[in-house]
């Protein structure tokens, strides 16, 4: 086979194997903590502490940006607001804008609230992104390391992340209910899965955790998922999600019931949110 032809195939391996490494290392450089915001009542100042996890010093440009969430959980930027959407934005004040941090030093942000004279009651979300600018020209890359008519590959794992702001005015309520529960058996290799809905109420956002136990008739219940951190944002009245289930060596999931029960943070008081039921012949 010539040359050029395995070199080709050898660059089409190479590649998805780099780009999961450069993911995987992305997720661990930058840490946030707090990862959510919420403005309630006579709130009117937060922060935020950013952390340069990595070995580099790391530049991060801080903006507000607006995303809706889809049914199935994802962020999508907003063009512009459909009804019932409400963007906090225009009342938030931040800083720094802009900022270098060595290895493993953080800097705080802080925000200030400021709202207007008048303003409709409902929930208001905008999120926060951190994004890390490319390094300066001139850093090395694995192409300074190659022979003439090697192959190079070089690798910008740029990293980013958002966390929501939320700004609750007047009277905020959500609530929410479970539906559609369905197993998906084990298929080759994979865990099975347990699909459901979230059915969100009102003009606030719901927020917590889930958890999945299967009790057998007769037997003690077993739990075989969590979930944390799951959110249904304000104005969507649906999210889907599907959960692996973690089966014990010799347990069938078969006559008993699978139970999922979505309550708020253990910070927040842990009170039970919605529960459901899946009963299994």
């Amino acid at each position: 086979m010539p040359p050029i032809v395995l070199a080709q195939r050898a660059r089409r391996l190479l590649l998805p194997c780099l780009f999961a490494l450069a993911a995987q290392s992305a997720h661990a450089e930058l840490m946030l903590h707090p990862t959510r915001i919420v403005f309630d009542k006579n709130d009117r100042a937060a922060q935020v502490e950013l952390i340069n996890n990595s070995r580099e010093a790391a530049t991060y440009r801080i903006t507000l940006v607006n995303r809706r969430m889809t049914e199935d959980g994802r962020f999508e930027p907003v063009a512009a607001p459909v009804a019932g959407e409400l963007f906090a934005d225009p009342m938030l004040r931040y800083s720094p804008r802009q900022v270098t941090l060595q290895p493993g030093t953080a800097q705080t942000v802080r925000l200030m609230l400021r709202k207007p004279a008048v303003l409709a009651e409902g929930e208001y979300r905008s999120h926060l992104h951190f994004e890390k600018l490319p390094a300066a020209a001139g850093s090395t890359s694995i192409e300074a390391h190659g022979k003439p008519g090697d192959i190079g590959v070089k690798l910008n794992a740029l990293v980013g992340a958002s966390m929501p702001v939320i700004v609750r005015h007047g009277a905020v309520q959500g609530t929410v209910s479970l539906s559609q529960l369905a197993l998906h058996k084990a298929e080759a290799g994979r865990a099975p899965m347990l699909a459901l809905q979230f059915d969100r109420l009102g003009n606030g956002s719901v927020y917590g955790d889930v958890q999945v136990t299967f009790t057998p008739q007769g037997g003690a219940p077993q739990v075989l998922a969590t979930a944390g951190g799951i959110a249904v944002y304000s104005p969507n009245a649906v999210r889907r999600a599907t959960l692996p289930l973690q089966v014990p060596q010799g347990v069938a999931l078969a006559r008993g019931a699978l139970d999922v029960v979505f309550r708020q943070r253990a910070d927040a008081g842990g009170a039970v949110l919605a529960r459901a039921a899946l009963p299994l012949p």
